[in-house]
């Protein structure tokens, strides 16, 4: 099947999904990247930490507007990526017409996205590395 459509999901969609799109935009500028949260920070723009990881790659994430996710935009999604397995759960109990499309950001290392929200820069900038590879993880399914 060919992704066209790419949702990328947490829980407030101001720190891991938000990082995890631009990433992604970044790298697929032809695909149509798109995140949003499962309790979205509605919007809000991305967290200042969040904002100064992709600062220092140069990838200007001050455009995100945080929102909340709808059956809508997961019906029009080929993939989905979500930050742990229990997320991923969620999604598919919640939508069930999501299963078979969902996958963790982290799956090709088994690996979730544990959320920085409210730690240090520290824990955002490995939290920003992790998320970088992951995604380079996907280069080759897209």
């Amino acid at each position: 099947m060919q992704i066209q459509n790419v949702l990328v999901v947490c829980i407030g969609n101001i720190c891991r999904s938000p990082m995890a799109e631009y990433f992604l935009k970044n790298n697929h500028p032809n695909l149509n990247i798109e995140s949003a949260g499962l309790s979205a920070m509605s919007g809000h723009s991305a967290d200042a930490k969040a904002i100064h990881c992709m600062d220092q790659l140069n990838i200007d994430m001050r455009p995100h507007i945080a929102r909340q996710i709808t059956a809508e935009m997961i019906k029009k999604s080929d993939l989905i990526l979500v930050m742990s397995n229990n997320q991923k759960k969620h999604l598919e109990q919640t939508w069930s017409f999501a299963k078979g499309k969902v996958f963790r950001l982290g799956h090709w290392q088994n690996q979730n996205v544990p959320d920085p929200y409210q730690h240090d820069q520290a824990f955002f900038d490995e939290t920003c590395r992790n998320i970088q590879k992951y995604v380079s993880d996907w280069q080759s399914h897209f």
